[in-house]
């Protein structure tokens, strides 16, 4: 068990240290190294990401504490949350420090520049693989390839497309509060899906 205890520490350590962007950057990483280790199934690791956002607090820390619960219960739990949280309490410690120092750095600057199109990338992928585990899961629960696009409409799951369409049309044309969007996607989903 102490392996696996000081897996989950370096694994989330490693999240938290090398993914710039906050949580939505963080899920292609979070989602490689979950899968990889075989904690959770891709399937699985995208549930984790819906529930995540229905919780309080960050996505990240809310993913590692579920992870480290289901492989090696509350101390798992705690062994990865620290290992996610980490290299943010070094990093913000060493930036606040010095800061000051470097604010006005062109390099530094210049650095930040190339850091944003890099987390804005990160958070598409992460939108793309979401949508495709989404959209596009075969009957079975494995994620689709397309050999033809013929094969698209056999497999698209159009409750989810109906749900992500309405819950699209109310965030941007309604401006409804995200939490209860998310409260009547969640009915809706059970209306749908229970039909």
């Amino acid at each position: 068990m102490y392996k696996l205890y000081v897996e989950l520490l370096v694994t989330f350590f490693k999240i938290g240290l090398f993914t710039i962007g906050g949580g939505y950057a963080m899920i292609p990483l979070i989602q490689q190294e979950i899968v990889r280790h075989g904690w959770l199934t891709f399937k699985e690791t995208i549930d984790v990401i819906a529930i995540s956002e229905m919780t309080p607090g960050p996505f990240a820390i809310n993913a590692a504490t579920f992870v480290g619960v289901k492989t090696g219960g509350i101390p798992g739990a705690t062994f990865a949350t620290v290992g996610v949280v980490l290299p943010s309490f070094i990093i913000v410690t060493l930036v606040a420090k010095y800061s000051v120092r470097f604010k006005d750095q062109p390099l530094l600057q210049y650095a930040l520049y190339g850091l944003r199109p890099a987390v804005i990338g990160l958070i598409a992928s992460a939108a793309f693989l979401i949508a495709r585990t989404t959209f596009f899961m075969t009957p079975n629960g494995s994620v689709c390839v397309f050999a033809d696009i013929g094969n698209i409409l056999k497999v698209v799951n159009w409750r989810a497309v109906l749900i992500f369409v309405v819950a699209i049309i109310a965030s941007l044309k309604y401006k409804i509060h995200p939490i209860l969007l998310i409260v009547l996607s969640g009915v809706l989903g059970v209306i749908l899906y229970s039909v």
